[in-house]
């Protein structure tokens, strides 16, 4: 099925494309509630690096986080479609590479096909659509950054409730009392003319940011659960920790006495913060006895930022930074657990991504067939239960405007615009220390091959209105974000 056609220099969605969705949700119909339905939560941070989690080696502790892995399934080689944030969420909400409607960078110059600018199409499909029609509660809280106009808003888009935010925010009033903040990251809490958002919706009304913003997202999420612990539910919790502006409060800057560095010592407090929210929602489901009816997955949009990664271990031992298509910019902290169906305390080694999640939930909810919704993601379960051997993905791409790179099994190849191309073997050298180019010149072929067949029925590579460069291993590449 063709899902773009080229009409001139404009794009138009095919119409059996719309008739597929169709298809796919009368498939699925509008279920009645059911007890035997797994719940499904998603925990969503923003920024959090690889190195940044205790089970992947920080020095943070983050006890709670970790026990999502020690219940469940922690993935090594777990990945986002973008290494940043506003491309990266349509991606995990729809199963779907973003570049199919045109949506690639933060700052691109023009807007996603069929959709208002930093806005998910209408046409597609969101896991909160899919799953409310299989009678499930749905509620978003956090960090949207899918639209928020009429048609766009997360209420337009399945979910039943919302509390958050349309993008980013600040964590702090600067005139509380235990308020922590970070050189360089002050406040006045006044309009600046930057458009940072001051304040929250509840649905469509803006409310006041009157507790500090980890706490009164998590608040909302364990809140969410005790209204609907009697129905299947879906939770996507999308907090805004530990993306910038680094600011903290003294319950959790208070816990860091032996970091002398400022900066870094809220930043700790932060993903302390984050970590106990977790935990919270955690504790939640076993109060009510959900944990074994409960898919529960953990992952950040994308890696720690350059300016965040003060001691430069945030995302080790991978190089590079959110804005780049280096390890550290894409491979994040991705864990699953489902008690008493899944085995505990499992490594998975195999690279995962981000498009998963779709089509994971929605097996785990019931629905058998999602072929007409065209997902580029897997259906994890069968991998994890031993149902199914080998990996789910024969290959992951990125693009970031004329950047690329794609992952087969342990070889990743980087590909810049100005034709530079670089292998490495991730699974051997996480850094991306050595260059195998040079001896390994039909598998760079095959791996360009990859990336061609990959985007003939995506839409052309976006211009970013932003660039930022990197200087790894002697190689200067301009990033457009």
């Amino acid at each position: 099925m063709t899902l773009f056609r080229r009409a001139g220099a404009r794009w138009t969605l095919a119409a059996e494309y719309f008739l597929a969705i169709a298809a796919a949700l009368a498939v699925a119909g509008c279920a009645e509630p059911s007890s035997d339905r797994p719940n499904v939560v998603v925990l969503f941070a923003d920024d959090l690096g690889y190195g940044s989690v205790s089970w992947y080696g920080s020095s943070i502790p983050t006890p709670h986080i970790d026990s999502i892995a020690e219940n469940g399934i922690g993935f090594t080689s777990g990945y986002m479609t973008a290494p940043v944030c506003n491309p990266s969420r349509p991606a995990l909400m729809t199963g779907r590479y973003q570049q199919r409607w045109g949506k690639e960078l933060n700052s691109q110059s023009v807007a996603p096909v069929g959709a208002a600018r930093k806005s998910l199409p209408i046409s597609e499909t969101t896991l909160a659509e899919a799953l409310k029609r299989e009678g499930y509660a749905t509620g978003a809280i956090g960090k949207w950054q899918l639209g928020t106009a009429d048609g766009y808003h997360p209420l337009d888009r399945g979910f039943d409730f919302f509390l958050g935010m349309p993008s980013g925010s600040r964590f702090v009033d600067p005139s509380w009392p235990n308020a922590r903040v970070a050189p360089g990251y002050e406040d006045s809490g006044e309009p600046d003319g930057t458009g940072r958002y001051r304040g929250l919706l509840r649905g469509r009304e803006q409310v006041p940011m009157d507790e500090y913003l980890t706490d009164r997202l998590g608040r909302e999420g364990v809140s969410f659960i005790e209204s609907h612990k009697e129905q299947p539910f879906f939770l996507y919790l999308a907090f805004h920790a530990p993306h910038g502006p680094i600011q903290t409060i003294d319950k959790y800057y208070e816990r860091f006495p032996e970091i002398e560095n400022e900066t870094q010592r809220i930043y700790a407090a932060m993903i302390s913060a984050l970590d106990d929210w977790v935990g919270a929602v955690l504790a939640e489901l076993r109060k009510h006895g959900l944990e074994e009816r409960t898919l529960v997955v953990f992952a950040s949009d994308n890696g720690a930022a350059k300016q965040s990664d003060i001691d430069g271990e945030r995302n080790a031992p991978l190089i590079g930074h959110k804005r780049n298509l280096y390890e550290g910019g894409i491979r994040v902290p991705y864990l699953l657990q489902w008690k008493g169906q899944l085995e505990r305390g499992r490594k998975y080694e195999h690279p995962v991504s981000s498009l998963d999640v779709f089509p994971t939930a929605l097996a785990a909810a019931g629905v058998e067939d999602l072929r007409a919704l065209k997902l580029d993601g897997v259906n994890l379960l069968p991998f994890l239960d031993g149902t199914e051997e080998g990996a789910p993905h024969e290959s992951l791409v990125w693009r970031s405007g004329p950047n690329s790179a794609v992952r087969q099994g342990q070889w990743k190849l980087v590909q810049s615009e100005r034709g530079l191309a670089r292998l490495y073997n991730v699974d051997a050298d996480p850094g991306e220390s050595e260059d195998h180019s040079d001896i390994q010149g039909a598998l760079v072929e095959e791996l360009q091959g990859v990336l061609e067949e990959w985007a003939e029925d995506k839409v052309e590579p976006r211009e970013g209105a932003r660039k930022v460069k990197t200087k790894y291993n002697g190689d200067l590449i301009e990033w457009h974000i």
